[in-house]
């Protein structure tokens, strides 16, 4: 899991959501974020923005912990 879909899951935890009732909630599909929370590599970023934006977050440019020089 990665660290965006461990997110993700935490905070609909924490604030007693169902995948379902975040899907409703954030116009999203069920799949989706089920996806999501599997850390599915290819996700529409906009989709993801639409339930980032319900816990008062949008994704942004992140330091790499990777190696910077390739």
């Amino acid at each position: 899991m990665n660290k965006l879909s461990e997110f993700v899951k935490k905070r609909r935890k924490s604030l007693g959501l169902t995948q379902e009732d975040l899907s409703f909630k954030a116009g999203v599909g069920l799949r989706f974020v089920r996806d999501l929370e599997q850390g599915k590599e290819s996700l529409r970023m906009d989709k993801v923005n639409q339930i980032l934006t319900l816990f008062g977050h949008e994704l942004g440019p992140i330091k790499s912990e990777r190696n910077e020089e390739g």
